[in-house]
């Protein structure tokens, strides 16, 4: 069995002008983001099957299609390690090792819980990626900075839609005062 460590330091030849080393930064960056983009994937289903309540339809099309979109990115992803010459880590247990995102809540059913965790994942994920940019941007890869950014703005995209959900509109108090409310995150 070959182990994770040395699939990550081991490249493969490639006629990419870009120097071994910087390549083999970049495939490391690459593959904790492919890490955290199959959990993410598989968080955003785990919401998708096990949402409940009165928005559970809208929920549970909104889950899926989060899923399908970061699937799109873990492809990429993948694709850009290997062109690199890098060995792509993409199996579940990859993933579950090497993910900087926090294990998915099990005991959530209620839809604003579902979007409150997966609000925070994607924020976490999100700040990964603009980290990735400009990591890959100094290291001179203009072509990696580009996927990520790619990525980027659908990841803040999908975020405002998340929180969008989790905030309330301004509503009168009883004084006649608008009062503005907002759930807070569940990693908070």
């Amino acid at each position: 069995m070959t182990n994770n460590n040395t699939l990550t330091s081991r490249l493969y030849p490639t006629r990419i002008d870009i120097p071994a080393e910087t390549r083999l930064q970049i495939v490391v960056i690459l593959n904790q983001t492919l890490a955290a983009t199959l959990d993410l994937k598989t968080q955003a289903k785990q919401a998708h099957w096990n949402v409940k309540g009165s928005d559970f339809f809208q929920l549970h099309e909104l889950f899926d299609e989060l899923a399908g979109e970061l699937e799109e990115y873990v492809d990429m992803v993948a694709e850009r390690v290997t062109a690199l010459g890098g060995y792509a880590l993409g199996t579940a247990r990859a993933a579950a090792n090497n993910s900087i995102l926090p294990e998915y809540p099990s005991n959530i059913l209620q839809g604003q819980d579902h979007v409150a965790a997966l609000a925070d994942r994607f924020s976490l994920y999100g700040k990964h990626i603009r980290d990735a940019i400009a990591r890959t941007d100094k290291l001179g890869d203009a072509d990696t900075a580009d996927l990520y950014t790619e990525i980027s703005r659908t990841i803040d995209k999908r975020l405002w839609f998340l929180d969008a959900h989790l905030q309330v509109a301004e509503i009168q108090n009883h004084n006649g005062n608008t009062v503005s409310h907002q759930k807070t995150s569940v990693l908070r």
